[in-house]
């Protein structure tokens, strides 16, 4: 069903997509020959990223829920710490701010409607998208069934998490640093030196350089500068401490 809906979806843009290319030749006085290639690839292109959008909308909360994942944690332990037990710790979290409280507010109205504690938490570490906040349930529900002081794993379980977020600090400076260059190659010098090249030698050796190719550079270079800025987006760290 999702996979018919997507398709339909993906058709009426590539329509869309057509329709705006057709007038848009016709402007600039490019042949429609090119239509005959770009109706089929902007159906498979539009139809791939419709068919990724839910893994997005996974991916968009797996990343706020990771902003947050410290802070919640943090949160929970110094109201287990100051005495306060932990189906009082969960509701006061399920009524603050953040991303994190809609995740409590979960576990809470599952255990209202009559789940258990540990089956909750269970339910919880099993749907969450954040395998950070996943580590912190999971450790909160094994020291509940263990029967031990739930601080003690949830301390050490927030030092882990604040390890690897230091780790993937250090990760993300040379990804980045990576990432740059090949910007600075692919979008920037590239380009410019070989557009320079071509009309220089262009002109020494009498080539007809017509409006269409800069045309088609510009639309190229624009691509390129979309797929960097989903790159860099897509890359983009989320820690906070």
């Amino acid at each position: 069903m999702f996979v018919k809906k997507t398709l339909q979806l993906a058709a009426m843009f590539s329509v869309a997509t057509t329709i705006f290319l057709f007038f848009m030749f016709g402007i600039f006085g490019i042949s429609l020959w090119y239509m005959i290639l770009i109706i089929p690839l902007s159906l498979v292109v539009l139809f791939f990223f419709f068919m990724m959008s839910p893994k997005n909308v996974i991916n968009k909360r797996k990343r706020e829920l990771d902003q947050e994942v410290l802070f919640a944690g943090r949160f929970l332990l110094v109201k287990v710490n100051a005495g306060r037990p932990l189906l009082n710790a969960l509701i006061e979290g399920s009524e603050s701010y953040g991303v994190a409280s809609k995740y409590f507010k979960e576990i809470v109205d599952d255990i209202n409607l009559g789940t258990p504690i540990e089956k909750a938490l269970d339910n919880a570490v099993k749907y969450s998208p954040s395998e950070k906040f996943r580590k912190v349930i999971f450790q909160i529900n094994t020291a509940l069934k263990v029967g031990i002081d739930v601080s003690v794993p949830l301390t050490n379980v927030l030092e882990e998490i604040t390890n690897e977020q230091l780790t993937e600090i250090r990760r993300y400076g040379k990804k980045l640093n990576s990432l740059a260059l090949f910007y600075m190659l692919l979008a920037i010098v590239m380009p410019s030196v070989g557009m320079a090249i071509f009309v220089v030698v262009g002109g020494l050796l009498g080539l007809p350089i017509e409006r269409n190719i800069f045309i088609v550079v510009v639309g190229v270079l624009i691509i390129i500068q979309m797929i960097f800025i989903v790159i860099f987006k897509s890359t983009r760290l989320t820690v906070n401490f």
